[in-house]
């Protein structure tokens, strides 16, 4: 069983920087497609950012060139950097793992991951 703990939420301006963490344990995300994903009250869960095993990551177009997501091996642990936020970036971010091997793919719905962490909260003043 795959355990997520996110840890790196705050407050910050807009144009600030914030950097997400995710530990995992009992799985290595070596073999493991992980995602980003960010919600707000009243909005459905959205895909931010994704890597698959390869590395090769995936972002939605309102993060790229801002947004960089990365994993640790060693520390087994996935980043996402985040910089320039902007107000419109304010959300409780989930962390997410997922059980089955997609390859070359990186997915980026979240039907495609089945292990979530309890989220973090980004706040973006303006």
């Amino acid at each position: 069983q795959v355990q997520l703990v996110e840890s790196g939420g705050g407050s910050v301006q807009a144009g600030g920087s914030l950097r997400l963490s995710c530990a995992a344990s009992g799985g290595t995300i070596a073999t493991t497609a992980m995602g980003w994903f960010r919600q707000t009250p009243g909005k459905e869960r959205e895909g931010v950012a994704a890597i698959n095993t390869d590395g090769l990551p995936r972002y939605i177009d309102s993060v790229k060139g801002r947004f960089t997501i990365s994993k640790d091996y060693a520390k087994n642990t996935l980043y996402l950097q985040m910089n320039s936020l902007s107000p419109e970036d304010a959300a409780i971010y989930y962390c997410a793992a997922s059980s089955i091997y997609y390859g070359s793919i990186t997915p980026m719905t979240k039907n495609a991951y089945n292990y979530w962490g309890q989220g973090t909260q980004v706040t973006v003043s303006s």
